[in-house]
């Protein structure tokens, strides 16, 4: 009796940790569709309001990009909308080069934390339900984490929020995590910020994902998966 009273508020804490974070992120996700926060981050507004944006980034710019860098931190960190808007507007505020790194800054460290999200509510139950079915696919993650997660990160097809949260329930480490997002992201960043210099001129972002840049960036993608094939099929038996 002793003993499991001693052992019952240890194990009801990562509970209630778990039951305060899911809690948190589902306030934010309904707080922005319930206040229409979406019509914010809509080419549209972005357009109707570049005056503004601009004069303020101009009079306040190390105010500006901290705040770009945490509103990008939250959307991402939330799994909301709007990124491609928001990247679109950090190319536009801040140029090709520096609004990439500020992206990037940004989608990184929000990327982290819904990974880290997923892994801490998730991935427990995850392998407790499919522990048997997941091994030979957590073996083969874990032995080429880095170029599957580029792969992942540079073919556009795979949606941002999604690798997020599934690299969540791997055993992928958090810095390879972090490291294979930082230069994954960074083709797709730049296209879309060099595209936000010409704000006035884009209607959709249709214009912006062509079919030819969607397949240089496919393209991009199974080039990382080429160490992986080497390691298979490429090297010599006995070497």
């Amino acid at each position: 009796m002793t003993e499991s009273s001693s052992l019952s508020p240890a194990s009801a804490r990562p509970s209630y940790g778990k039951v305060i974070t899911a809690l948190i992120l589902l306030a934010g996700i309904g707080a922005f569709f319930f206040f229409d926060l979406s019509s914010y981050l809509s080419l549209e507004s972005i357009k109707a309001n570049r005056d503004a944006l601009l004069s303020y980034t101009a009079s306040n710019f190390g105010v500006a990009i901290t705040v770009f860098i945490v509103l990008y931190i939250v959307q991402t960190a939330f799994s909301l909308p709007g990124g491609a808007i928001l990247t679109l507007t950090g190319g536009f505020l801040f140029g090709s080069f520096l609004g990439t790194i500020v992206v990037n800054i940004g989608a990184t460290i929000g990327a982290t934390l819904a990974f880290l999200a997923a892994r801490y509510l998730l991935r427990d139950w995850v392998e407790h339900k499919f522990g048997a079915r997941l091994k030979t696919i957590q073996a083969g993650f874990s032995k080429n984490a880095f170029s599957y997660l580029m792969t992942l990160r540079l073919i556009p097809a795979f949606p941002f929020f999604l690798v997020n949260l599934v690299s969540g329930l791997t055993r992928v480490s958090i810095g390879t995590y972090a490291l294979a997002t930082a230069l994954g992201i960074i083709p797709g960043s730049f296209v879309f910020a060099f595209a936000g210099r010409q704000l006035g001129t884009i209607n959709s972002l249709s214009e912006i994902a062509s079919p030819p840049v969607l397949l240089a960036f496919t393209l991009l993608g199974l080039l990382a998966l080429l160490p992986i094939a080497y390691r298979k099929w490429g090297a010599k038996p006995g070497t």
